[in-house]
């Protein structure tokens, strides 16, 4: 992975170079990122250079409140949560909870998501932090070509990391009052620990029996994961994609 700087982005980078069925995951094809509202005249043109396919994961209660518009890019927007963000701090849900209801009652616009990054376009795929809708539609896409799935994990655990302190504390001293029971809440906003991706990929394994057989139940064909293949593998040393 390669952390990129995008003036008033954060978290954002480029999960190009990891190794994948056939050869290695493409650079400059797949970005991840929280949200762009904050990008500075620079950032978003930089982008617009970058990325000709956005694919904003957010709900309209998010979009509205931190409208984004990046000249040039098409962006497709595919809300995950089906209901309030807040809600899942409500109900104390976590990290592994969240990411099991996205599987379940998201799966088909998660299969959209990657419709667009197997058309082949230059992709950047945000929410409003890129940790949890983010992580998991990326983690998908890498697994379902066959990358390494320690670094997958590693991709996913590396957004703790990336997150402003300042913006954590405040969160975290946020959720402490607003929910002084929660035992979840602080991780939910804050945290992507390694295990937690390791956990979601062997429910994938159990429950479907792959990530593509994840992708193949909620309408994605053959022709499609193939597609997403080609669209992100290039091969090295001689090896041909597969």
């Amino acid at each position: 992975m390669t952390v990129l700087r995008i003036d008033g982005v954060a978290n954002i980078r480029d999960v190009g170079g990891m190794s994948a069925l056939g050869g290695r995951v493409r650079s400059g094809v797949l970005l991840r990122s929280g949200q762009l509202s904050t990008a500075t005249d620079a950032g978003a043109r930089d982008l617009g250079q970058r990325v000709r396919r956005i694919v904003d994961l957010r709900d309209g209660e998010e979009i509205a409140a931190e409208p984004s518009e990046i000249d040039g890019p098409v962006t497709t927007h595919l809300p995950l949560f089906l209901g309030s963000v807040r809600s899942f701090f409500e109900t104390d849900t976590s990290l592994d909870e969240l990411y099991r209801h996205l599987l379940e009652e998201s799966g088909e616009r998660l299969v959209e998501a990657l419709r667009v990054i197997a058309g082949g376009d230059p992709t950047l795929v945000h929410c409003t932090v890129g940790k949890d809708r983010t992580g998991v539609t990326i983690a998908l896409a890498l697994d379902a070509v066959g990358a390494d799935r320690e670094e997958i994990v590693a991709d996913y655990a590396l957004t703790e990391s990336q997150l402003p302190e300042e913006r954590n504390r405040r969160i975290a001293a946020y959720i402490r009052s607003a929910h002084p029971e929660s035992t979840n809440a602080v991780a939910l906003a804050t945290q992507s620990p390694g295990p937690v991706m390791e956990g979601l990929l062997a429910y994938i394994d159990d429950r479907w029996g792959s990530t593509r057989g994840f992708l193949r139940a909620n309408g994605m064909t053959d022709a499609e994961i193939s597609a997403l293949h080609a669209a992100l593998v290039e091969p090295v040393d001689g090896t041909e994609p597969r």
